[in-house]
């Protein structure tokens, strides 16, 4: 069992900045596949960033690219999302996700390729 806390997250002012930490427990997730996702007022869970557990290569989506980053503290057992530039249209509850499985890789940017999920962080983007 892996368990996960995400945090970080708050009301921030539009140009703000804020780092949202995920801590995993239970084993390590070093090499598995982690993944952060956002899910806005009724709109449906949509992928934002992954790194990939087999080569540690990073993917982000293409609302994410330039804004976003994402990187993993082995040592800390945590991924760590830096978001830049916050607009209101970032309002969401931001989700990580912990990938075990040979293809979590893969399918790194589809939910069901992730097997433990934190219970979320808010952000609220205020202008």
């Amino acid at each position: 069992q892996v368990q996960l806390v995400e945090s970080g997250g708050g009301l921030v002012q539009v140009g703000d900045s804020l780092r949202l930490s995920c801590a995993a427990s239970g084993r390590s997730v070093s090499r598995w596949t982690m993944g952060w996702f956002r899910q806005a007022p009724g709109k449906a869970r949509e992928f934002i960033s992954a790194i990939r557990g087999r080569d540690g290569k990073i993917f982000y989506s293409d609302s994410a690219k330039g804004r976003f980053a994402m990187s993993r503290d082995n040592d800390r057992n945590t991924v760590v999302l830096q978001i830049n530039v916050l607009y209101p249209e970032d309002t969401a509850v931001y989700y990580c996700g912990a990938g075990g499985r040979p293809d979590s890789g893969a399918y790194y940017y589809m939910e069901n390729a992730y097997d433990y999920w934190g219970q979320g962080t808010q952000v609220t983007v205020s202008s």
